[in-house]
């Protein structure tokens, strides 16, 4: 999203009361936006819409549209808890079926802090690769497969760090709605 949709759309939701704006104290240049409590509340409402969604939309038709930038940002978001040793861990995601300058990503996980993502390398040594298909990283990310179904189609192969692999199902925390009972095949 460009910079100035975004101040738009901020600017949008701050007058429909969603968000408040602030100054930060420690630099008076740059602004916060929290939710309302309205915000808050609408929350509830869109996660509802999204299990309902995720309950009774065809798979194929959630399939059609992959985009990698939005699966990656929205894993990035849910990276959980790595296993020791509490030092920086790299994860790089590869795409295989997409061209070159969509087909790597790069999670990197400081001890006490946020997951970062790359699209470009940053230089670190990697502790595992994922290699796998846009379509497949989707599914195990949505719930419609698991990792373990995954690598034993051979849709995904882990290469690296045996104890980064063996906890993926930790740290890999999935979409909000992957644990959604699906009424539709």
């Amino acid at each position: 999203m460009s910079p100035a949709l975004l101040s738009k759309r901020l600017k949008d939701l701050e007058a429909a009361g969603i968000v408040t704006r602030r100054r930060l104290e420690a630099d008076p240049e740059l602004f916060e936006y929290r939710l309302t409590d309205a915000g808050n509340e609408l929350g509830l409402v869109i996660e509802a819409v999204g299990a309902w969604g995720h309950r009774w939309i065809e798979t194929e038709a959630s399939l059609k549209n992959l985009d990698p930038t939005l699966l990656m940002w929205d894993m990035r978001r849910n990276i959980g808890p790595f296993p020791t040793p509490r030092r920086r861990n790299t994860i790089q995601v590869i795409f295989a079926d997409l061209k070159e300058q969509r087909r790597n990503w790069w999670l990197i996980v400081e001890p006490g802090q946020e997951a970062d993502l790359c699209s470009v390398n940053p230089g670190f040594d990697v502790d595992l690769y994922l290699s796998t298909d846009l379509r497949t990283m989707t599914e195990i990310w949505m719930g419609y497969t698991t990792i373990d179904r995954a690598k034993e189609q051979g849709r995904l192969l882990l290469t690296g760090n045996r104890q980064l692999e063996a906890d993926i199902g930790t740290w890999l925390r999935l979409s909000l709605f992957a644990k959604v009972e699906r009424m539709v095949a």
